[in-house]
């Protein structure tokens, strides 16, 4: 096994010379090293030993309660103490307040440390945000201070057996009687939706509170207490997983659930966005966590293997042979260009007056991030031949933990369908052209302004197809490229060594991922 090390140094370079994190007025650079090497230190030395434990020993469903695997409750008992669930909460609600680049930072590390972990923690950030922008007082004054203490862990009850990514066929429930709001009905697929780390749950729920079914009409976002609701909420059982077995994915059963309404009736799913669009960066942060733990792996395992002889005689490494540096190369810069891409994301998210841009980037960085975790994986366990196939060194745990980002959180082909309708038709696409001018403000290499020019062609057939559906693949492929060779050529640039130019030329040669012939 090759123990985890965080990858705080290839952190802070993406977000200082790559993404501009020096242009966000709340940046302090020391502090934000500071915090990120406090993390590392804490989840090498904690959360990542568990994290082969928690794949082996998975969670245990024992009278209706979630039992984590050996190890989990301490270290989140010690992780809370330390004030790192309230990272992003304001101060008057005992947070440290800090912004979401350096949650961003933590995060990746969190994934590559122990993926399953950071999933039942990950999602307080979020619900924080949703409750700061649509709670009532009362509701903030109540939960904030829990989930900052880590004294409260969150969850999203969104999906349903027979609805999936369809939220028009949600079926929960919300009635009123006279104590107030009651959940009736059943949701499937619940990160979370019990444990034994923390004292109590906030679940947000999604339920509809008019009889409109087949529409998204009437759906309201309410929040109930594991504690307060411990009678009217049931795990029915544990699903049985590829991968993130310490996640305990949850079947739930609301059964007149106490629960409040949060921000306006029938306004549900915008109330959801909130939390769901920081669950999309963070799940593409994931991905570069895997495709960075794989490379790491795959990298120390090519670099001490004796395999074959060199051109003078001498014992050859298996990285130094041709084919095995073509695969350790796509590792390196997929995980580089994919975290520089979602860092520059979140570094235009802090300007509202880029919303539309960041709409369009947001999918873009889910797709590709998330992908480039999984072939990362998957090169790795190439790269490792027979021991790759072993659990020995554990890269076949990296791809069965990275292959479920694709799905989760709107599976990529919807993320991609949303680039086409949200990106390029809808509001005379000032999304494609905040996207194109994004482009030439990262770099004027002649070779990206060449293929942003063929983008530009693909996108003219998407606004002219009778269906355009049917290029919505191709045409998000192919904005993903875009956009990793253009942060390449920064990151070649600010690097400014031998090898990063060639990792450049590398980049810069692959084929692109396109079956349409764009000439005609």
């Amino acid at each position: 096994m090759i123990p985890f090390t965080a990858p705080s140094e290839d952190i802070l370079f993406s977000l200082r010379e790559v993404a501009d994190a020096n242009s966000i007025t709340d940046w302090d650079d020391d502090l934000a090293s500071d915090i990120i090497q406090a993390f590392a230190s804490f989840a090498q030395d904690v959360i990542a030993p568990l994290d082969e434990i928690g794949d082996r020993d998975g969670c245990r469903l024992e009278d209706g309660c979630v039992r984590m695997p050996g190890g989990f409750t301490q270290a989140y008992s010690q992780m809370a103490e330390m004030g790192w669930q309230g990272l992003t909460a304001p101060q008057q609600f005992g947070g440290m307040a800090q912004n979401t680049l350096i949650d961003a930072a933590v995060s990746e590390i969190f994934s590559g440390a122990n993926h399953a972990m950071q999933m039942l923690c990950n999602l307080v950030p979020g619900a924080i945000t949703t409750l700061l922008r649509y709670g009532s007082r009362e509701q903030q004054r109540e939960w904030i201070p829990k989930l900052a203490s880590g004294e409260a862990l969150s969850t999203m009850c969104l999906t349903e057996a027979g609805a999936g990514s369809d939220l028009s066929q949600i079926r929960t429930k919300a009635v009123m009687d006279n104590d107030g709001w009651r959940i009736h009905g059943e949701k499937i697929f619940i990160s979370g939706g019990d444990q034994d780390m923390s004292d109590d749950i906030l679940h947000l729920i999604l339920a509809r509170t008019q009889n409109d079914p087949g529409t998204i009409n009437g759906l309201s976002l309410f929040i109930a207490s594991k504690k307060a609701s411990k009678s009217n909420i049931q795990i029915t059982r544990i699903e049985e997983k590829m991968g993130l077995h310490a996640s305990p994915t949850c079947q739930m059963s609301f059964d007149g659930t106490s629960a409040e309404l949060i921000g306006e009736q029938g306004q549900g799913l915008r109330a959801m966005f909130t939390m769901m669009n920081h669950a999309r960066l963070d799940v593409a942060l994931q991905g570069v966590a895997h495709a960075s733990r794989a490379f790491k792996i795959a990298h120390s395992y090519a670099m001490e293997r004796k395999q074959g002889r060199n051109p003078d005689g001498g014992d050859a490494r298996l990285a130094d042979h041709a084919d095995v540096k073509r695969m350790l190369n796509e590792q390196r810069a997929l995980m580089m260009g994919a975290r520089a891409m979602a860092h520059a994301a979140l570094v235009k998210s802090q300007n509202e007056n880029n919303a539309v841009l960041v709409d369009f980037l947001t999918p873009i960085c889910k797709v590709f991030c998330t992908q480039a975790g999984i072939r990362a994986a998957d090169l790795g366990i190439q790269i490792l031949g027979g021991y790759g196939y072993l659990n020995e060194y554990r890269i076949n745990q990296t791809w069965r933990d990275a292959r479920i980002t694709a799905i989760y959180e709107g599976a990529n082909g919807i993320h991609e369908l949303s680039t086409v309708t949200r990106g390029v038709l809808h509001h005379d696409g000032v999304g494609a052209d905040a996207f194109y001018g994004f482009i030439g403000e990262i770099t004027d290499h002649p070779a990206v302004l060449a293929l942003r020019e063929l983008w530009c062609k693909q996108r003219v057939r998407v606004e002219n197809a009778a269906n355009p559906s049917e290029f919505a693949h191709e045409f998000a492929q192919l904005s993903g490229e875009l956009f990793y060779r253009a942060v390449w050529v920064k990151i070649a640039r600010k690097k400014d060594e031998v090898q990063f130019d060639a990792l450049l030329k590398f980049v810069l040669s692959q084929p692109l991922p396109l079956s349409l012939d764009l000439d005609n």
